[in-house]
């Protein structure tokens, strides 16, 4: 740790609310830069890119990885008419008049990718044997929220996967969007939050008149309301409730965040841009559309709230920054001996090396939240090895340096 550039704080910033901010930011996650806006420390990073590879591994299955650029040429939004109905839509323009003089266009900042998706999958896939086609990115995002707090649950600055898909048929499309229900629900389970995510009816918003689905986590901390039919199974976002929903013994309701959305955006945008195909019999048709969202920053966010304690972090272990939490309590060969045959066996170890006390490097290592914690100090040695303890549990105990990794499992 004493090479890692950062370290914990003693407390959470004072303008923090949300626990994961709090917690983020105290243990060196993250650093707010202004509302809304973060920097992913060295601890961060790790994390978010584990829950982007993760996604990535699930999207490869189903589309092609690309990366769109941000500034998006505003005409591409006159087009689709959205330049001046999205609400949270940024642009930019030359700081100063020196930067003005050199080029004075503005551009959109992207908060979405329709605009520039659509022509280009339209410069590729024009005949029905292209079809179906879906691409996908993993970017950085901008958007004008107007509240822009709870850590990295509502940002203006934030981390998306996107994905669209093109279709020749309503049966096509309706296909592959179920398909898309069962990965997304395969991705939340992998990040451990699959029994508490459910699927909710939600508005279309600026992208359709129908319905959409979220996928929303429990959470007592969440920002929308859902209502689940005990029945039929169905949720329902407050936003389009059915009017009975107050009745108690028909419907659950809880506090939720969403995680993810999908949409059938049907030929909006490739009407906007004449996007046709040529079918097998020679006519032109619309192409029929989907989009596929899911925060990969705002989930590091849900999971914080949702894995936490009084002491901090409790990461489930395919998400840690680092498998073992590795304590020098005085013993710095044995420490570095002990590092070493973890690391050229391939766990992620964490080294405190640090010169503080033995109550504050046990706090830190509560605080970011590593799945095990391993003491090397001459109380341990002198008892038979090194002191593991599970982050989840109260209990610790001494284990052989030669059994270490099999008791890592």
């Amino acid at each position: 740790m004493t090479k890692m550039g950062v370290k914990p704080e003693k407390q959470s910033p004072k303008d923090a609310e949300a626990v994961n901010h709090k917690l983020l930011a105290q243990a060196g996650f993250i650093k707010q830069e202004m509302a809304g806006v973060f920097t992913y420390l060295p601890l961060g990073l790790k994390v978010l890119t584990k829950i982007e590879n993760i996604v990535r591994k699930h999207m490869d299955k189903v589309g092609t990885e690309i990366l769109m650029p941000t500034l998006t040429p505003k005409e591409l939004w006159e087009k689709t008419g959205r330049l001046e109905t999205v609400d949270i839509l940024m642009k930019t323009i030359p700081a100063n008049e020196v930067s003005r003089l050199k080029n004075d266009s503005e551009y959109i900042v992207s908060p979405t990718h329709e605009e520039i998706m659509t022509p280009l999958s339209a410069k590729y896939n024009l005949s029905y044997k292209d079809f179906p086609v879906s691409f996908y990115q993993i970017q950085t995002k901008f958007r004008n929220e107007p509240r822009a707090k709870n850590g990295l649950l509502r940002c203006r600055e934030f981390r998306m996967k996107d994905l669209y898909s093109f279709h020749t048929s309503s049966e096509d499309f309706g296909n592959f969007y179920e398909r898309m229900k069962e990965i997304y629900m395969n991705v939340f389970a992998e990040l451990g939050l699959g029994n508490d995510t459910v699927i909710a009816l939600a508005s279309g918003g600026d992208f359709t008149k129908d319905y959409t689905h979220e996928f929303q986590t429990r959470l007592e901390s969440g920002e929308d309301e859902i209502f689940l039919n005990k029945e039929t199974g169905v949720a329902y976002n407050k936003e389009v409730a059915p009017e009975d929903v107050q009745d108690e013994n028909k419907y659950e309701r809880f506090n939720a965040s969403e995680v993810g959305n999908i949409f059938p955006l049907g030929t909006k945008f490739s009407t906007a841009f004449e996007y046709d195909f040529v079918d097998a019999d020679g006519s032109r048709k619309p192409v029929i559309m989907g989009s596929y969202g899911i925060g990969t920053s705002r989930l590091m966010g849900v999971l914080v709230e949702k894995f936490h304690d009084d002491k901090g972090i409790i990461w489930p272990e395919n998400l840690a920054p680092f498998k073992v939490h590795l304590i020098d309590l005085r013993q710095p060969e044995k420490a570095s001996e002990i590092y070493d045959s973890l690391v050229s066996s391939g766990v992620e170890v964490l080294l405190d090396d640090r010169e503080t006390t033995p109550g504050e490097k046990f706090a830190d290592a509560d605080l970011i939240g590593c799945p095990f914690r391993v003491v090397v100090s001459e109380k341990s040695l002198a008892a038979g090895g090194v002191e593991v303890k599970r982050r989840n549990e109260k209990e610790s105990r001494i284990v052989a340096i030669e059994e270490l990794q099999s008791a890592l499992g």
